[in-house]
């Protein structure tokens, strides 16, 4: 590290500490003229690339990626944390396939796995966009197989419905087959 007094290039490091923003602060002394300064530092991210269906490449953009996951949970008891968590895990785990580039598909699947234990309803919104429904049939297809499978655990029990002027009871699910 170059002294910012002398211009000397040796110096040791006095204090080392982490600080609010992720950075490290560092307390150096000039080897040479003796004078103390302080840096700062900062872990340099390698830029991780999306590969595009249609080829195209572009920066990982996590604020597009919680963009459309707050679309998805819209008016949903989804909050905002449990959202930059998700994202924050999906990140961690594209980074740590050790790729310059990676698919969109993956990402999708990613969001997708951890989505449906946060919210169904969101899990079948973001679906609807991620894999382009085309018509009620698709959106049918991820309803059976979200109830076939459903998550391993709910946080809140199934709503029930009731029919005007008759006792609560569940009513069945048709989903026209």
């Amino acid at each position: 590290m170059k002294c910012p007094y002398c211009g000397h290039l040796d110096s040791k490091v006095v204090d080392s500490r982490d600080t609010e923003t992720g950075s490290i602060r560092r307390r150096r002394e000039c080897l040479n003229c003796h004078k103390r300064f302080t840096t700062y530092e900062r872990v340099e991210n390698v830029p991780l690339l999306v590969v595009k269906k249609d080829g195209r490449r572009e920066e990982f953009n996590r604020d597009k990626l919680v963009n459309g996951l707050l679309m998805a949970s819209k008016k949903r008891d989804v909050e905002r944390a449990q959202i930059e968590e998700l994202v924050d895990d999906v990140e961690n785990a594209l980074r740590s396939r050790g790729a310059a580039e990676v698919p969109s598909r993956a990402i999708g699947e990613e969001v997708m796995q951890r989505l449906r234990d946060v919210d169904e309803i969101a899990y079948i919104r973001f679906a609807s966009v991620y894999r382009q429904f085309r018509d009620v049939n698709d959106v049918r297809g991820v309803m059976e197989e979200l109830l076939s499978h459903p998550p391993g655990t709910r946080q809140q029990p199934p709503r029930r419905r009731t029919r005007p002027g008759r006792p609560e009871e569940e009513l069945p699910l048709n989903l026209g087959k």
